[in-house]
């Protein structure tokens, strides 16, 4: 394992652990997994737009195709909201701040981890709520069969953080990423 993704592992693990803990996926009811996923798309759209310049000059990242929020939206629709509640869906406003690459890969460390988590849950959001990808679920399985390709792609970009203010960096706003998201959690009523 690389130096930064050792850093990121053991700077970030009792954060993911916390926010895991609290996360309300085991629910039998429609209702607050709909309620988790527009809480999702709150934070995401925001959150994809101020990664949009630093991550789409990542070489090799392939930010296009990393996109979240249309799956989201696509997700919700088969929930049952109409376009215009999407539109009125609150987001977040208290983001990491994200301009360098470094910062770009750390935040992108929190939600292309939080992908691969999407494939354990899946199964689990299918058989207590019924939701396949085709009802809401698309979100928890977004990469299809290339999720653990596009995490072998994240990591060979991750592992062009060399320089140890540049390590700084990206370990920082890992962390402010997942305190942020849990924080945005909680004031949805998520948590």
């Amino acid at each position: 394992m690389q130096p930064v993704h050792s850093d990121l592992r053991a700077a970030t693990s009792h954060l993911h652990r916390r926010l895991d803990a609290r996360l309300p996926f085991f629910t039998t009811d429609i209702a607050v997994y709909r309620r988790i996923m527009q809480a999702y798309y709150g934070f995401y759209l925001p959150f994809e737009a101020l990664l949009a310049e630093p991550a789409s000059n990542i070489p090799g990242m392939g930010w296009a195709q990393r996109l979240k929020t249309p799956t989201l939206k696509q997700d919700l629709l088969a929930l049952g909201l109409t376009d215009a509640q999407i539109a009125a869906l609150p987001l977040c406003q208290n983001l990491p701040v994200v301009e360098t690459h470094a910062q770009a890969l750390g935040a992108l460390y929190v939600v292309e981890g939080a992908t691969l988590g999407g494939q354990a849950l899946r199964p689990i959001i299918k058989a207590k709520v019924g939701v396949e990808f085709a009802t809401g679920g698309a979100f928890m399985d977004v990469y299809g069969v290339e999720t653990r390709h596009l995490w072998q792609v994240f990591l060979a970009c991750l592992s062009c953080v060399h320089e140890a203010e540049d390590i700084a960096q990206t370990v920082a706003v890992a962390q402010q990423t997942f305190i942020c998201f849990e924080g945005w959690l909680e004031l949805s009523g998520v948590l």
